[in-house]
């Protein structure tokens, strides 16, 4: 029955890449003679567009310009009209560590699939030896496994489902090897990869493929201060600050990956640092998200406004990004939560119609305390 089974889910991938690509193979005809345009756009996906912009600007905080890019990709991707022998984007997010890149592809899993975890992801720091492309390309023939094409890739994730895209994300790309980056080549140009023995194709046709890198930090940190700053506007006065951190991330692409590699990437967008006006706002997203983790408790968080003053201030730096502030809420508000609530002798209130009970969190004399309200 396994074997059935394989042969049904193999048929069926097979009738949707024929249906994708019939519409491309269709005869043109002249517009003359064409049929009245039917109202509305026949197209096979059927996501909103507007929850998943309200879910990305919620919880990605500083980077309207890269999230500007992305909603446009995704217009292209839902009006159905890109090229159907190619992933339906491949896209690269350039910049420092914790400023919201691999964040963003889990919002988007969660506002697409109700799953943060919803994708394909392939952490590259793990395919740094030359022997791990095996891991993504299967074992060559002749070697144990080959029969079988088993890799790390997670075939119904890529493919995602009737009616909506498959994600991937190869994260942290510029620390896996040549030969592992290599093997991409051939997913971003046609949209397959086949395994090393040919027993089996993954098709990422149907896929919007991310991916992550830290090249260009230091180059972009070092243009944002003040002395490299004024010598290269003086330099090139006409760019944005925007062109030249693109210039900077594409000059560091191509001295680490050849150019016939980064010339098939579609989209490469560069993430900003993360500025000091903005962890406020990164503060409360961090406080919603703690609050979807207390509700299975039936608890709500508050806290004041010196308390948020006071994570800002403990967990802004520049050169970590939203990971610094992670780190800072719990340390100085999660773990004397946990002591709060185990403690037992403040107990919480009855609750009255199913409400959750709510805790008002504060900070005086360097302490942070909590009462029930």
């Amino acid at each position: 029955m396994p074997f059935l089974t394989d042969r049904l889910h193999d048929t069926e991938r097979q009738q949707r890449l024929a249906s994708a690509l019939s519409d491309e193979n269709a005869r043109m005809t002249p517009p003359s003679s064409m049929a009245p345009a039917a109202t509305g756009l026949r197209t096979r996906f059927t996501f909103d567009l507007g929850l998943i912009e309200s879910e990305l600007r919620a919880a990605i905080i500083g980077q309207d310009e890269s999230l500007e890019q992305l909603l446009e990709i995704l217009k292209v991707v839902r009006a159905d009209i890109g090229d159907p022998r190619k992933p339906l984007a491949t896209i690269l997010f350039c910049g420092p560590t914790g400023v919201g890149k691999t964040e963003t592809v889990r919002t988007l899993a969660r506002a697409l699939y109700g799953d943060a975890d919803a994708f394909c992801r392939i952490d590259m720091n793990t395919l740094s030896q030359e022997h791990y492309a095996a891991a993504l390309t299967g074992a060559p023939p002749g070697y144990v496994g080959s029969k079988e094409g088993t890799t790390i890739l997670d075939q119904e994730k890529i493919e995602g489902t009737r009616n909506l895209p498959g994600l991937v994300l190869f994260d942290e790309l510029e620390k896996a090897s040549n030969e592992v980056v290599l093997a991409l080549m051939n997913v971003f140009d046609n949209g397959l990869l086949t395994v090393a023995s040919g027993e089996r194709t993954y098709s990422f046709r149907n896929a919007l493929v991310f991916m992550s890198s830290n090249l260009g930090a230091r180059e972009l940190m070092e243009m944002d201060d003040n002395r490299g700053s004024l010598l290269r506007r003086l330099m090139s006065p006409t760019q944005s600050r925007r062109e030249r951190a693109h210039d900077i991330v594409m000059k560091c692409l191509l001295d680490r990956f050849p150019p016939e590699l980064v010339n098939r990437i579609d989209h490469v967008d560069t993430f900003n640092w993360i500025s000091r006006d903005r962890i406020p706002a990164l503060v409360e997203v961090e406080i919603s998200r703690l609050n979807r983790r207390l509700l299975k408790h039936d608890l709500a968080l508050e806290i004041s406004s010196s308390l948020k003053d006071y994570l800002s201030a403990q967990g802004y730096d520049r050169q970590f990004g939203a990971r610094g502030l992670r780190r800072a809420i719990r340390r100085y508000l999660e773990f004397p939560l946990a002591s709060f609530l185990l403690d037992g002798s403040s107990p919480a209130p009855r609750r009255v119609d199913n409400t959750v009970n709510k805790i008002f969190a504060d900070r005086k004399s360097e302490q942070v305390y909590f009462e029930y309200i």
